[in-house]
């Protein structure tokens, strides 16, 4: 008799559920969609319970899928180390790496990184996907995931790959029809391009001054008629002269430098947004992860990603 569960389905049903239907699925498989479907209702035969919950558009875990991925993924995991520990012996960076970055920096500066980094390890296979909210770092779905700021969770290790800063900036041709901000109250009368990002308040900048021993915090509540959950589309709201945005200034070096983009309220300081590589701790022991977080560190420290 056919055991209940085989060990090479668990990597089947965690690209699955990854993928979100069948059909991406077998797209990722290779297979057909009529493949996948059949295996997948092998599986839950042979289990007796039902995983998925099919209908014509969507695809979503029954309880039991969810507890069946969840141990999935686990044993995935473990297994993952065990080849981690062999391969850490050559010290040679091989296999899977899953790196998880925001949109808009994730596309301009992580992916170019990614191409030197596998041409330089062609033994290592990268799947980079971008995200507008980031994965709960309890969740391991990524092996690597770039980070603004620091996280809060220190069962993680958070390497530092660059320091950054928010910037307040307008184009010139803004700043000559409206005026340049003097005081942070001055942006309520100014048209501000919002970007909907994460679990920060949307809408509200918080700045301090640095003038004096003791910074003095204020959160201004901003107002403007264009907002995106996209960094570079406001960026080139900006530099069309739509309003002032507060970007990463690793977004916006290279438009302050040409003059394109005009930094605004220079006296005061805007939350930072420190860039950091932020892993697992079992990771430590992985020569793909080690050896693609020094690439970071040393592209970011040669200012490529500027």
């Amino acid at each position: 008799m056919a055991a209940a569960i085989q060990p090479a389905e668990l990597g089947f049903f965690s690209t699955l559920a990854a993928a979100g239907s069948l059909s991406a699925a077998a797209r990722e498989l290779g297979l057909s969609t009529a493949a996948v479907s059949k295996r997948l209702a092998q599986m839950e035969a042979r289990l007796g319970v039902s995983l998925v919950s099919r209908t014509t558009r969507r695809m979503s875990l029954t309880a039991e899928g969810e507890t069946y991925l969840e141990h999935a993924r686990r044993i995935l995991g473990e297994i993952d180390d065990l080849e981690r520990l062999m391969g850490s012996a050559k010290g040679t960076p091989q296999g899977l790496l899953r790196v998880n970055a925001t949109l808009g920096f994730g596309r301009s500066h992580v992916a170019p990184v990614i191409s030197r980094f596998v041409r330089r390890h062609p033994a290592v296979q990268v799947q980079l996907q971008l995200s507008v909210h980031p994965p709960p770092f309890s969740e391991d779905a990524f092996d690597v995931c770039i980070r603004f700021g620091a996280p809060p969770d220190a069962r993680v290790i958070a390497r530092l790959i660059a320091p950054n800063r928010r910037i307040l900036c307008a184009s010139p041709a803004y700043l000559a029809r409206h005026g340049e901000p003097k005081v942070p109250h001055d942006l309520t009368r100014h048209n501000c391009i919002g970007i909907r990002q994460g679990d920060e308040a949307y809408g509200v900048w918080r700045l301090a001054s640095v003038r004096g021993r003791q910074p003095n915090g204020e959160a201004v509540k901003t107002r403007g008629n264009l907002a995106t959950n996209d960094g570079e589309i406001a960026v080139s709201w900006a530099l069309d002269g739509h309003g002032i945005l507060m970007r990463a200034e690793w977004d916006v070096a290279r438009y302050l430098r040409s003059g394109r983009l005009v930094q605004v309220l220079q006296n005061h300081q805007t939350p930072d947004a420190d860039i950091y590589a932020v892993y697992a701790q079992r990771h430590q022991v992985s020569a793909r992860v080690q050896a693609f977080v020094e690439a970071m560190v040393a592209a970011f420290a040669r200012g490529n990603g500027r």
